[in-house]
């Protein structure tokens, strides 16, 4: 998957994030929860695009170590959500999916771009 594909799968992932918090009850769980899973994922978007203009490979890596660990806290919030009972199951599945394939990916760029060191 090539730079380009990339940042337009993160800000899919963002864009869809921000429908599924529209979704969450107004709660007091559920506005917390909804901010810390909108903040976390239009993170992981904008990080990754901030990698793509990276000065040196230093800060190409760096960067894209935030977008592995925005990623891995989107899952989590997923995880919270799901695990409150805030939404249905099946309506986190393919976002839990997408959150862990996202951190996979970033996890053997960065493995690549240090071997490339």
């Amino acid at each position: 998957m090539d730079k380009v594909e990339m940042q337009a799968r993160t800000k899919v992932f963002a864009l869809r994030i921000l429908k599924l918090s529209e979704a969450l009850p107004h709660t007091v769980s559920g506005r917390t929860l909804a901010g810390q899973i909108v903040r976390s994922a239009t993170s992981v978007a904008a990080n990754y695009r901030a990698a793509c203009r990276a000065r040196s490979k230093a800060d190409f890596i760096a960067k894209l170590g935030i977008v592995e660990e925005e990623s891995d806290e989107s899952q989590f919030w997923l995880e919270m959500i799901d695990e409150a009972g805030l939404l249905p199951s099946e309506r986190l599945e393919a976002l839990k999916k997408e959150a862990d394939e996202l951190t996979a990916i970033v996890v053997s760029s960065i493995k690549t771009a240090k071997r490339g060191r």
